[in-house]
């Protein structure tokens, strides 16, 4: 029903079919260039302009997975900053609103996007802050790509909230799965904070699959702004956990991390994707701390896409500083490549920059990526996604390296 009524909507627009396909890879700008910045300043006048809006965290918790996701919309905005609707051409114009990392701060960042015009928005990093804008967006019309927002609520009951990335139903299963039986795990510790829908969620995941291969769990919440983990740590230890699993925000996760650095653990801690983060590799640097977290994106997996987004990222001091200061690629960047991608091929369908026809042209949209086909299906209009990575920290030479792909059937 959703689809056909979005479908009708789109007949009172000008449409123009969906040509899909691999976005190009090209070379990056020559050092010193101002490409990150150039996607969020203003089009010359008189130039057709679609602006997309961009919802991510620049600040707060999860202010550095939001800034790397954001790079890699900059990178794909540098590479292809026009698009042609409706047979003709505009330049895309990114317009960045930063959520704060907070569910309070979300509405009035998307409000801020509803008022600049945009004709689709991406983003953002973390569920929490999606949830809290997604009726600022669905109320406004204005279609939302979720790009690395995993909660299940995300989407559910909002026809404008799409997402291109697997569900946290699926990633906690796979992590399950992967302690029980590539770990050989059976005693689990799980740690979030408390009243964090993202965190809690995947600990309830995770837990039912595990207990259902045979584990048993012990769950802790801490309170929000919580800066001493070491009676968590402890705790783990005293009960015999086989592995640790806390799915974290960043600001948190880097704390975990060192302390167990300090305290020289040797517990497997197993994180979700928002540990798949330059400044999380970094607090286990030079240390016996067993890293090991589920990802979107395996490094190496486009070599041609590597290369050209290591060589934008080292291309300007910004673009360095906001990867963590060196050009080891995040999921989360590759993620928002592919998004802005998405949201060209919408646009294209749609053949209007009216933003409920690109709500319309969205539930059909397909697209390969390069982490992957993207679709959407046609109940909430969740990305069909059956396969995450494993990446495991590297602590010697503060890189990542492969633990395979994982699949969970059905």
């Amino acid at each position: 029903m959703k689809k056909v009524i979005a479908l009708a909507l789109a007949l009172i627009m000008v449409f123009a079919l969906c040509a899909c396909g691999g976005a190009p890879v090209a070379e990056a700008p020559a050092e010193d260039s101002s490409a990150a910045d150039s996607s969020a300043a203003e089009a010359p006048a008189g130039e057709n302009v679609v602006k997309i809006g961009v919802f991510e965290p620049l600040t707060g918790d999860s202010g550095a997975g939001g800034k790397q996701e954001y790079l890699g919309m900059q990178y794909a905005n540098y590479l292809t900053p026009t698009v042609e609707i409706g047979g003709v051409e505009y330049t895309v114009q990114l317009v960045p609103a930063d959520n704060a990392s907070s569910a309070d701060r979300a509405p009035t960042a998307a409000a801020q996007l509803v008022s600049e015009g945009v004709s689709v928005v991406l983003g953002t990093y973390g569920s929490s802050a999606a949830i809290a804008a997604g009726p600022t967006f669905e109320g406004a019309q204005i279609p939302a790509i979720g790009v690395t927002c995993t909660n299940p609520q995300v989407t559910a009951g909002n026809d404008y909230y799409f997402r291109i990335c697997f569900l946290d139903p699926f990633q906690g299963t796979v992590l399950a799965n992967y302690a029980f039986e590539q770990l050989g795990a059976t005693k689990a510790y799980l740690l979030g904070e408390l009243g964090n829908e993202y965190d809690n969620g995947l600990m309830n995941y995770f837990e039912e699959a595990f207990v259902g291969l045979g584990g048993t769990v012990t769950k802790d919440n801490f309170p929000q702004n919580n800066s001493d983990f070491t009676s968590y740590l402890n705790k783990a230890q005293s009960e015999g956990a086989d592995v640790i699993f806390c799915p974290v925000s960043i600001a948190y996760s880097t704390q975990i991390v060192a302390l167990a650095k300090d305290m020289g653990l040797t517990i497997p801690i197993l994180g979700s994707d928002t540990l798949d983060n330059n400044t999380v590799l970094e607090a286990a640097q030079d240390s016996s701390v067993d890293l090991r977290v589920s990802t979107f994106y395996a490094d190496g997996a486009n070599p041609e896409f590597d290369a050209g987004f290591k060589e934008f990222i080292n291309s300007s001091s910004e673009n360095l500083t906001n990867n963590g200061g060196n050009d080891n690629i995040a999921a989360v960047s590759v993620m928002g490549y592919d998004a802005y991608y998405v949201a060209l091929e919408a646009l294209k369908a749609a053949g209007s920059t009216d933003s409920t026809a690109v709500q319309a042209a969205l539930w059909d949209v397909q697209y390969d990526g390069v982490t992957g086909s993207i679709a959407f299906d046609d109940v909430n209009g969740d990305a069909v996604r059956d396969t995450a990575f494993i990446k495991i920290a590297d602590t010697a030479n503060n890189t990542w390296v492969s633990g395979g792909s994982q699949q969970v059937a059905g």
